[in-house]
């Protein structure tokens, strides 16, 4: 039963392996997507954003106003941590409960939660392996101008704003190379699963 950390940069292929893995036959438990989850309407979770941040965060059908949230914390480092304060312990605990359900339904699963974040909120979590998704920066620059319509500067600020490459090389147990074809990084998952369960 082990449980994987997959973690990446934005536009490092994360999502391309964690798709890979659940073909395969992993329970893939999303961290963004729990982050959406833990803030839907009429959530504890929003009422105390929108104490901290103010009624305007929340928009005229009762869900969060991200842009007005982004713009509110993400170029104020003080406001950020006190989101991150807000979010972080109510991702923790519904992801607890989303790998728990999961070995409870299969004790041999393997259960891979794909978090961008994990150097910053979990590097120390008891996983069994640790999962890098790496392509260098200027070749996810290019991905996301090209692939995703952001002007340049909008992409740098996006990597530049992340935890550097360096750091979280630092604690991979393995480290995909996302930088070539699909194919390739394919064969690698390919490669990674055969590990994880012996097939």
């Amino acid at each position: 039963m082990p449980l994987i950390a997959l973690t990446g940069g934005i536009a490092s292929g994360k999502s391309t392996i964690a798709r890979r893995l659940e073909e395969h036959g992993a329970v893939v438990v999303d961290a963004d997507q729990i982050v959406r989850d833990v803030q839907a309407p009429g959530s504890a979770v929003l009422q105390e954003m929108a104490a901290a941040f103010g009624d305007d965060i929340i928009d005229a059908s009762g869900a969060l106003d991200r842009a007005a949230l982004g713009a509110r914390v993400f170029s104020d480092p003080e406001a950020l941590a006190r989101l991150n304060g807000i979010v972080h312990p109510a991702v923790r605990v519904e992801s607890k409960r989303r790998m728990d359900a999961a070995f409870d339904a299969d004790s041999a699963a393997v259960v891979v939660y794909d978090v961008p974040l994990l150097v910053e909120a979990r590097a120390d979590d008891p996983w069994d392996r640790i999962v890098v998704a790496h392509a260098p920066a200027e070749e996810r620059l290019r991905r996301l101008i090209e692939l995703r319509g952001m002007d340049a500067q909008a992409a740098q600020d996006r990597i530049s704003a992340q935890v550097s490459d360096e750091k979280r090389l630092a604690i991979a147990d393995v480290v995909i190379d996302t930088a070539g074809t699909l194919e390739h990084t394919r064969d690698q998952v390919d490669a990674l699963w055969k590990k994880l369960t012996g097939e």
